[in-house]
């Protein structure tokens, strides 16, 4: 049974409470265990969202969370954090809470050891939307406002439109630097493959018009 605690519960207590797989998690809830990653041998297959997986995406596994669900992962044992999109299910392997693609594992710093003990931190609830919003390009996601201004300012000199999207988390607040906003998907996706050769981990989100 997969065990989701909100920050004021385990403050308290440490407790936790369950998460059904039927029932969309909350904003803030926090899950620890150990992280895997899955790469080159499922490269362009489909995933149980119906996508292609491309493991240069930030996206993950996850056994319950809902599909598009965005959460914040953090390696305890380096602290590096990287925000990535649910959309396919695993890992499968015993005792392990989410499997990364490349893309996430590289900037955590897993890659080479293969799992970490990580913290998953739930980022937005799972609302289903009638007509899509814009996309924009998601380059990176940090708690030091200074570190994400930094790296807007790097942008600036090569890109328009890089902004700063601030939100709110139980750990604290998070700042995500962004790129552009994109009426069409593949628009985003062309840009976003521009960016990784940058050595940027770029994903592409839904963002307000």
């Amino acid at each position: 049974m997969w065990r989701w605690v909100g920050a004021a519960a385990l403050a308290i207590a440490m407790s936790a409470c369950s998460l059904s797989r039927s029932t969309p998690a909350t904003r803030g809830a926090t899950q620890v265990g150990v992280a895997s990653w899955y790469g080159p041998g499922f490269h362009g297959k489909a995933t149980t969202s119906g996508e292609v997986y491309d493991q240069h995406d930030l996206t993950a596994a996850h056994p319950s969370l809902p599909l598009g669900t965005r959460v914040a992962v953090t390696n305890l044992e380096n602290g590096k954090q990287v925000e990535v999109r649910i959309n396919d299910r695993g890992p499968f392997a015993k005792d392990r809470i989410i499997d990364l693609s490349y893309a996430a594992a590289r900037a955590l710093g897993l890659v080479g050891p293969g799992t970490a003990q990580v913290r998953i931190e739930v980022l937005d609830e799972t609302v289903v939307r009638i007509t899509p919003l814009v996309y924009t390009v998601q380059v990176g996601s940090f708690g030091d406002r200074a570190n994400a201004l930094r790296l807007k300012g790097q942008l600036d000199e090569r890109f328009d439109g890089v902004y700063v999207s601030p939100l709110e988390g139980s750990e604290g607040r998070y700042y995500r630097v962004r790129i552009g906003r994109f009426m069409d998907h593949e628009d985003a996706r062309q840009f976003a493959r521009s960016v990784t050769p940058l050595g940027l981990p770029a994903i592409i989100v839904e963002d307000a018009p």
